[in-house]
């Protein structure tokens, strides 16, 4: 009996491990692909499950997250038979799991060379220069190319890149020469443009200051003639207001003359001068006119008489004088 409950224990203890061992969590971004009795039964996503002990298994545990894959350098010719290595990077991402489990048998192995393939279809369409400068087309084009091809498979390609582009030795000799030559080109004409530059700049400096010096002589001339013209001005208004002076003074000493005259004759009337004292008068206003630069004089006959007159009493006076 001790026999029989030991073993009825340790079948027990066995079925308790297989029971328990039959409870299964997916993880989160895992899918577990089970079979039933070898065939296809569920695809498990993110949770508790439990396996029908003896019946179901786990075929495969499949991660739909976006994975990333280094191939190798493909050796690839381009339309001008130029050989050279190109590895490439691929995204891609599980989208059905079990087409992935079933519909290939190595999936990496069947992206890597239908990657391979691909990629020396679109290479021998190429030239060299034209593979070296169409990355982003060579990209666009294994992608569409792939993503659609692994459609079958439950796989998405996301993105191909081209990592490494490496041409013969010979070639990325030739290649190095030929950027030499034009790095030297370019500097010469760099170095032609600046001296052309520096040339216009002086010819340029050399005009302007040309101009500035014609401008400087041209401003010079007509603040001088401005200068002389406002001189000859100030002369013509010296001149003008000296000969305005000049004849105010005259003016003036006329008017005082004229006026002393008046005077003189305001006195004479309010002295009540007698004919003899008129008659010196007008003697006196004659000899001023003798002693006048006029080469004739009309002396009228008042005074003809007075001089007559004077000089008969001259005479008179002077027989006195000799008779004494």
């Amino acid at each position: 009996m001790d026999g029989i409950g030991a073993v009825i224990g340790f079948i027990s203890i066995v079925l308790l491990i297989i029971i328990i061992s039959r409870f299964k969590i997916v993880p989160q971004a895992q899918v577990y692909v089970v079979e039933r009795l070898g065939a296809f039964h569920a695809a498990w996503g993110t949770g508790f499950h439990v396996l029908v002990p003896f019946f179901d298994r786990i075929a495969r545990k499949v991660s739909i997250k976006e994975q990333v894959v280094d191939f190798m350098p493909q050796s690839v010719i381009t339309k001008d038979n130029v050989t050279m290595q190109i590895d490439t990077v691929v995204f891609f991402q599980v989208i059905d799991a079990k087409q992935y489990t079933y519909g290939v048998e190595r999936p990496l192995a069947a992206i890597e060379n239908l990657t391979a393939t691909t990629l020396r279809n679109i290479i021998g369409e190429l030239d060299l220069d034209g593979t070296l400068t169409s990355r982003d087309v060579i990209n666009t084009k294994i992608t569409a190319i792939l993503d659609e091809a692994t459609d079958r498979w439950g796989i998405k390609v996301n993105r191909v890149e081209l990592k490494n582009i490496l041409p013969p030795r010979e070639i990325q000799d030739a290649m190095e020469k030929q950027m030499k030559a034009e790095r030297e080109r370019r500097e010469k004409i760099l170095q032609a443009e600046g001296d052309k530059k520096s040339q216009v700049l002086v010819a340029e400096g050399e005009k302007e200051s040309k101009i500035l010096r014609a401008e400087a002589e041209k401003q010079s001339e007509i603040l001088r003639a401005e200068a002389e013209k406002q001189a000859m001005i100030l002369r013509a208004d010296a001149v003008r207001e000296q000969k305005v002076l000049e004849a105010q003074g005259e003016a003036e000493a006329i008017a005082m003359v004229q006026q002393a005259i008046a005077d003189s004759i305001v006195k004479l009337n309010s002295a009540n001068p007698n004919e003899q004292v008129i008659a010196l008068k007008s003697l006196e206003a004659f000899a001023k006119a003798a002693d006048g630069k006029a080469t004739k004089i009309i002396i009228p006959s008042e005074i003809q008489g007075l001089a007559g007159l004077a000089t008969s009493m001259k005479e008179v006076m002077a027989t006195d004088t000799t008779a004494k």
